[in-house]
């Protein structure tokens, strides 16, 4: 089922198995409540006359085509995904392990796990293992740091503990 990340690059989207049912809720969703909303609005629009004066109309065929092309982008996303599964007896940073990080510099204690880049989202502890930061905690045990270069110079992080 799951594979463990490695120094190759994978064949399709590192993805945990978290993000991957979070993809395909996204893309139920859509598929579902998304279409049928844009329908009803499509058929409320036409009820109101003629087509090529109706704004209404317009702005929900428009917005019928982003929704579309949103799916099409889920899809592939969801074709592409290959699930990576952390090892919890493993005793470093790898993906889709959570583990407390030191910001040296400042002494803030992050809580992060190391995500693929589509489920990254930095302000709810997932960070993409293809970031600058990511990538150097990658591999990285309890108590061994890294020093990162950012726009503003090196900055300095240390894994604290290994959280699952």
């Amino acid at each position: 089922m799951g594979e463990r990340m490695s120094s190759e690059a994978p064949q399709g989207e590192p993805i945990t198995a978290d993000g991957l049912a979070a993809l395909e809720g996204e893309l139920e969703e859509l598929e579902t409540v998304g279409r049928r909303e844009i329908a009803e609005r499509i058929l409320a629009a036409r009820e109101l006359g003629d087509l090529s004066e109706n704004a209404d109309y317009h702005i929900a065929k428009e917005d019928q085509a982003h929704l579309e092309t949103k799916i099409q982008r889920l899809r592939e996303r969801q074709r592409n995904a290959q699930v990576v599964s952390a090892d919890a007896g493993d005793a470093v940073f790898a993906f889709g392990r959570t583990a407390e990080v030191v910001d040296q510099a400042t002494g803030k204690v992050h809580t992060w796990t190391i995500v693929g880049a589509t489920e990254a989202d930095l302000a709810q502890g997932r960070l993409s293992a293809q970031s600058p930061v990511g990538s150097a905690l990658l591999g990285c045990a309890a108590g061994q740091s890294v020093v990162v270069q950012t726009p503003k110079g090196g900055r300095s992080y240390r894994v604290e503990r290994l959280l699952g």
